[in-house]
């Protein structure tokens, strides 16, 4: 790795800064030139650090290991789960603990070492993908969501329970944990997933989304109307129209047909991804447009870079909706910065959504924001704006 210095943390929030580097453990006097190690975590300041999990994708530490120290690692990644559940069976919550504090030294100096090993056989092995820096900076933000409790009560919220199976799922929310830890490599197209245990934002009923309240004073919800018809417009190399994506779609494509926009939503979606139908013949909708220009020998090259391997049958909706999944988080990156040093901050995402915690005294940067979210990569996409005070009840928002 030339003059590279692999290292790791030894927990992954902020507040519990510790170091493994050169066989030695480091609590304060911290080196500085630092370059590679596994994955973000919070007491990483230094924004050149490369991470080999990104690089491998989100495999797992046993999954990226070379054969050559399986074996060991796999003893040692026993003992590290036997700590886990120890703690977990004692009720004691790492999320307010640092795990160095917790286990033996030598157990952290030969767990680091592997740890080392493998980030060193990933950087050695694996390229650098081409949307890297997308990846890294949406993996901070992601870290960042995961370190702040959700507001879950259930204030006003009596009609939730009208039966046995509602109350048991509200308890159930009520009483597991409040923070959201995504998963940036749960889908192939690079949609989030949510790992086992923690708040499930994203399977969730959703009239429980009323438990979930804002900490300052208003929820703000921002999506695009119609991301997956925009983003297949734009792959088409189309312009956007600045109206109702539904309605215009009724008007120029359906033409005459009494049909409700609602039917033409569901008709639009049936035909866009069953590659046998043929529904709908329109010069703004060509699918075979699409795919000439992403797709090519078995796979489908997104704009934001990802390759996915996938049969031609599959191929438009891979393309469509990891495109679409991408433009959304890039976003929200961006609006994470705007909100640098305000009380207002981003509460959650949820597929195609960015939901805002917002003061009453920082609404006026909602104009921003929203002006920030329609302009992405691939057009000027009509938004929706909503707000509430409570992630159910979110009324349109005219600004």
């Amino acid at each position: 790795c030339g003059g590279t210095l692999i290292f790791q943390t030894l927990d992954d929030k902020s507040e519990c800064v510790g170091i493994y580097v050169d066989g030695k453990l480091h609590f304060d006097d911290i080196p500085t030139n630092l370059t590679k190690t596994w994955k973000y975590t919070g007491s990483i300041i230094d924004p050149n650090v490369e991470y080999a999990s990104l690089l491998c994708s989100g495999l797992s530490l046993e999954e990226a290991c070379s054969a050559d120290m399986l074996d060991d690692f796999k003893r040692l990644q026993r003992r590290f789960v036997a700590y886990l559940n120890s703690f977990r069976i004692g009720r004691i919550n790492l999320h307010e603990h640092c795990f160095f504090d917790l286990v033996p030294n030598d157990f952290l100096l030969q767990f680091c070492e592997a740890k080392n090993q493998i980030t060193k056989h990933v950087f050695e092995n694996f390229e650098k993908p081409v949307n890297y820096d997308h990846l890294d900076k949406l993996a901070k933000l992601l870290y960042k969501i995961k370190y702040q409790d959700l507001e879950v009560n259930n204030k006003d919220c009596k009609t939730l329970f009208y039966n046995s199976y509602a109350r048991e799922k509200i308890k159930k929310l009520l009483n597991g944990k409040r923070y959201i830890d995504y998963n940036l490599f749960g889908t192939v197209t690079g949609r989030l997933t949510t790992a086992p245990g923690s708040f499930p934002i994203l399977t969730m009923m959703k009239e429980m989304r009323k438990l979930i309240k804002p900490k300052n004073d208003w929820f703000i919800s921002l999506d695009y109307n119609g991301a997956e018809v925009r983003t297949f417009l734009a792959l088409c190399g189309d312009s956007q129209p600045q109206e109702d994506i539904h309605d215009w779609n009724m008007k120029n494509v359906f033409g005459n047909r009494t049909l409700t926009r609602e039917e033409v939503k569901t008709t639009f979606f049936a035909w866009l991804y069953n590659p046998d139908s043929n529904d709908i013949k329109s010069r703004e909708y060509d699918k075979n447009k699409a795919l000439d220009r992403w797709y090519a020998d078995g796979s489908v090259t997104t704009p934001f870079g990802r390759k996915l391997m996938v049969g031609e049958k599959k191929a438009l909706n891979y393309l469509v909706q990891s495109t679409t999944a991408d433009l959304v988080l890039e976003k929200a990156v961006q609006i994470d910065e705007l909100l640098i040093g305000k009380k207002s901050f981003i509460s959650h995402i949820v597929h195609d959504e960015i939901v805002l915690d917002v003061t009453d005294d920082e609404r006026d940067y909602i104009v921003d924001i929203k002006k920030v979210f329609s302009e992405n990569r691939l057009g000027n996409y009509l938004v929706n704006l909503k707000a509430g005070k409570n992630y159910l009840e979110l009324e349109d928002l005219k600004l």
